[in-house]
């Protein structure tokens, strides 16, 4: 799968040193890939075993299930529980066929439903002040909705959790201006473009982004900074709504 963002001979170069996970991933891969189904690259599946390997999360929430490869190579990489959310019915139930068919059942919790919904109401339901949060969080859906995602996403971390953004330079169209792309991408750009520089901007939030993959963005959390942060916000508001007085 070409992502366009290094050359060809790079992208071939560097896939030779690729560590197949093990066999039935390897099928499952092979699978997805003949048929065209959008699963982690390897070179961003490299990335993400050695920042599982180092972090050793416990809780893992991953938006975007499609055929449930990356959440079962999750749960084998690093032995975490993970909660997947997949929209699309015909995705979610081929991913629980093999995220039962690759052992991974018990460790593995796949939520049918519309993300923003599904995060919604575990916002609604997350215990206080961060307890039991994600240790780490992957967003790999509607790239026009990450911004939308990370804000429901957040509260639901644990301290010094890590959130992971696939696919953010979108073959390459993210590092175009707006208006020299065509028509139809231009709202895409513009949204990733203003998210990426949202959360290089964040107070609590540590971030880096590459070209890895299609371009991945991650960031370390830091729960007491955010907890400020939405403080300082809320009381920008109520100074706001007062009309400035105190």
């Amino acid at each position: 799968m070409d992502n366009n963002i290094v050359s060809e001979l790079i992208s071939s170069y560097v896939d030779a040193f690729y560590d197949e996970p093990d066999e039935d991933l390897s099928e499952l891969r092979i699978f997805a890939e003949d048929r065209y189904v959008p699963i982690i690259l390897k070179d961003t599946e490299e990335l993400l075993r050695i920042i599982l390997a180092l972090q050793k999360p416990e809780r893992i929430l991953e938006i975007g299930t499609a055929i449930g490869y990356s959440a079962c190579f999750f749960a084998k990489t690093c032995g975490a529980h993970v909660t997947t959310i997949e929209k699309e019915i015909d995705l979610y139930q081929t991913a629980r066929s093999n995220i039962e068919q690759l052992g991974c059942a018990d460790k593995v919790l796949p939520v049918f439903g519309d993300a923003v919904e599904v995060l919604e109401r575990m916002n609604a339901a997350r215990p206080p002040a961060g307890e039991s949060g994600f240790d780490f969080i992957f967003i790999d859906a509607a790239k026009s909705h990450y911004r939308e995602f990370w804000d429901l996403c957040v509260p639901l971390c644990a301290d010094d959790a890590t959130i992971v953004c696939d696919n953010v330079l979108m073959r390459g169209l993210t590092a175009t201006r707006p208006e020299e792309a065509e028509h139809k991408h231009r709202t895409s750009i513009r949204n990733m473009r203003e998210f990426l520089q949202f959360v290089k901007e964040l107070p609590y939030a540590d971030t880096c982004i590459l070209t890895v993959g299609d371009g991945v963005s991650i960031s370390r959390i830091s729960r007491q900074d955010y907890i400020e942060f939405q403080k300082n916000d809320h009381e920008e508001d109520r100074t706001a709504r007062s009309g400035g007085r105190s």
